[in-house]
């Protein structure tokens, strides 16, 4: 199989979706790979390590695109790449479909099969090729949080760990999965208060009983987060439901709520985000400030620190990546329940159930397009 790597365009998106002994292991099993010259530099891998691995660099994206047969990516392709997209050809990345008709519906339209990173699922209901992220984001997202509060930023100017006879930052995390966990362990070790919100009992006797004494938890409410905004310094939104869009737990009203220069940090905005004021932004312009909150919506967080993400990434993206070239992807995902639930569309069908819901566009069951 020929396997495209392309140089990421969305705004500050430094990642690449395969490393030089990534394409070493392609090429030991019979495949070629091309690599979009320069792709690797801002996650720090030079075209030299793409070559002395077997890869071919090509200048020209287009033909890039043009000649792969399946692509892998980062980020989900953007405007100005919809054309370039093939029938028949395999992209696998991160989509996020949920979040935008307008990227579902031009996936759709160009009859490729889009294999979503974040929906590939085992049977534990763990999300192998998201975790990495989740773990970057989450731990981000507290790093984040605490330089927004800083006055120069447009925050309340509150420590994250206080000081003697100081009381320390109130951090409020909603969601115990992965970023959550993550989130919260970094804010703890900053020193702050910190509570895990989550709806899941089970999830939170099992966090009550490792995380630092300084974290909390709290089974998540309408009640229970409107009780705890007028108090809390930073909220990390870290809710998900795979493929889904995030739930807004956050309304515009309830701001009113919360003081001045608190901080919002929405991990969930590649799925809509889960406040209801978020909208995307970027590392550029990271923050906005809604009725004196402010908020940090960037969509691509584990961007800023692409070598750490790009390693992250791609120990967990290969080996399925490798079995689609293997195999052919209807017969790797036959053979794979977990890649099976990454299959998003279909040669034009949307094939992953909440994606249809979202757009309310039909359903088609992926085994229907496998076994046909």
């Amino acid at each position: 199989m020929k396997i495209g790597v392309p140089k990421e365009i969305k705004v500050h998106e430094n990642r690449i979706a395969l490393l030089p002994g990534g394409v070493l292991q392609f090429v030991r099993n019979g495949h070629e790979v091309f690599i979009e010259k320069g792709a690797g530099s801002g996650s720090g891998f030079s075209d030299e390590q793409y070559q002395q691995a077997g890869a071919r660099i090509l200048e020209d994206v287009d033909e890039l695109w043009q000649k792969s047969e399946m692509i892998m990516k980062v980020k989900e392709p953007i405007e100005k790449e919809y054309n370039r997209i093939r029938e028949g050809q395999i992209l696998f990345t991160y989509f996020h479909f949920a979040a935008s008709r307008e990227l579902t519906e031009a996936v759709a339209d160009s009859g490729c099969i889009a294999i979503a990173y974040e929906t590939v699922e085992k049977n534990d209901r763990s999300l192998p090729l998201l975790i990495p992220m989740s773990e970057v984001a989450g731990r981000m997202a507290s790093q984040e949080g605490a330089k927004f509060l800083e006055k120069p930023f447009g925050g309340r100017g509150v420590l994250m760990g206080g000081i003697p006879g100081v009381r320390p930052a109130n951090v409020l995390v909603l969601g115990g999965g992965v970023v959550g966990v993550n989130a919260a362990r970094i804010a703890a070790g900053m020193g702050a208060i910190t509570t895990i919100m989550d709806i899941n009992l089970q999830r939170l006797r099992y966090l009550d009983e490792v995380m630092p004494q300084n974290v909390n938890t709290v089974y998540s409410s309408e009640a229970n987060i409107r009780e705890m905004l007028p108090d809390v310094d930073l909220v990390i939104g870290a809710v998900l439901k795979p493929g889904a869009k995030a739930p807004h737990l956050i309304t515009k009203q309830m701001l009113s709520s919360m003081k001045p220069g608190t901080v919002l940090v929405d991990v969930a905005i590649d799925q809509g985000g889960c406040f209801e004021t978020s909208k995307p932004t970027t590392h550029d312009k990271p923050t906005y400030v809604v009725d004196g909150i402010l908020h940090y919506c960037v969509a691509n967080m584990p961007g800023a620190v692409p070598y750490t993400s790009t390693l992250g990434l791609t120990n967990a993206t290969l080996p399925f990546a490798i079995q689609l070239a293997n195999k052919g992807w209807k017969k790797a995902l036959r053979e794979n329940e977990e890649l099976k639930k990454g299959l998003n569309i279909a040669e034009g069908d949307i094939t992953y159930k909440d994606v249809a819901e979202a757009f309310s566009m039909p359903f088609t069951d992926p085994s229907d397009i496998l076994n046909a």
